[in-house]
């Protein structure tokens, strides 16, 4: 492999990296915390186009670094009664198709692949104001304050070579508990904040398969307000600030730590009795490191109920 071939690997490396270490923290999910029935299920399909440049070490010989990532993926959600309360049990699994160039030392680059991505696992249980109630009698429910805690998992099943330096998985578990609280102004408006931080464990397995990847935890910020244009339509506004996550590799600290926010919009549109588009778009707003990406994001879902009468848990 001659250098400008390792040279290239390496800085799409660079640039996955990034996507990778800064998308995990730039969840925008307006109304993760919203009371739904129990023995819900809904089905979910999603594209996401995410394109822009990467900030990475200002030393480093790369210029005009521009990197595209395709994502459909695929999801199930289930509502059930806990202990009394409402929760939900989300699983979903991405597919991503990267496309990334750069001038390394003033000569172009180029790579393009694809792969399986991690698992994003997420169990919530709604703490205060949401007793698990069955369908047949949430009609009578006025929404009230709100307050939610989840867990997000990330799992290693993303495609991951250790001889490689392209990789699309992390091959690492990364957990985040987070606590959430929805506050409904009125009948048209409602406001959400979340808290939480990101840890994660380490990728043993990092290029060229010996070395050893740590990162710091990454404290995260969300809030939203959005507006129920009718009903079972609403639009939002979003915004996240995410701080930490610096890395180090073999004990070598990395010039990598993160203080980024991210603003969009996200709208839910209904489609027939069951199911609804999703559309979400976000920007960078103050980059420190990291990736400064659009992203655009339309889902389909469909919701159905069980036939069984609820039980008190």
């Amino acid at each position: 492999m001659s250098s400008i071939q390792i040279k290239s690997s390496l800085f799409i490396t660079v640039i996955f990296l990034f996507f990778i270490g800064t998308v995990v923290a730039q969840d925008l999910d307006p109304r993760s915390y919203v009371w739904v029935p129990v023995r819900a299920n809904v089905a979910i399909s999603g594209f996401a186009f995410s394109s822009g440049a990467v900030v990475t070490d200002p030393t480093a010989p790369l210029d005009n670094l521009k990197v595209k990532v395709e994502t459909p993926s695929l999801g199930y959600m289930r509502s059930f009664g806990l202990l009394g309360k409402t929760a939900t049990a989300f699983a979903v699994l991405p597919y991503s198709f990267v496309q990334g160039s750069a001038d390394i030392n003033g000569q172009y680059a180029s790579r393009t692949f694809s792969g399986i991505s991690d698992m994003r696992m997420r169990l919530s249980v709604l703490l205060l104001g949401a007793p698990a109630t069955p369908v047949t009698g949430f009609a009578k429910v006025k929404q009230k304050t709100i307050l939610g805690f989840s867990l997000t998992m990330s799992a290693p099943t993303g495609q991951h070579f250790a001889n490689k330096l392209i990789n699309i998985g992390t091959n690492r578990w990364s957990f985040k508990p987070e606590l959430g609280l929805s506050q409904p102004l009125g009948k048209k408006w409602l406001i959400d904040v979340y808290t939480g931080v990101w840890v994660f464990t380490n990728n043993n397995q990092f290029y060229p398969g010996t070395l050893t990847k740590a990162q710091d935890p990454m404290l995260t910020i969300q809030a939203h307000i959005s507006y129920n244009v009718k009903k079972k339509m609403w639009l939002a506004l979003d915004g996240t600030y995410y701080v930490g996550g610096q890395s180090t590799i073999e004990g070598t600290l990395k010039d990598d730590r993160q203080s980024n926010s991210r603003i969009g919009m996200t709208m839910l549109v209904p489609v027939g009795k069951k199911s609804s588009l999703k559309i979400a778009a976000s920007t960078g707003a103050i980059i420190r490191s990291g990736a400064n990406f659009k992203t655009l994001s339309i889902g389909w879902q469909t919701t159905w109920f069980g036939k069984k009468n609820f039980k008190k848990s």
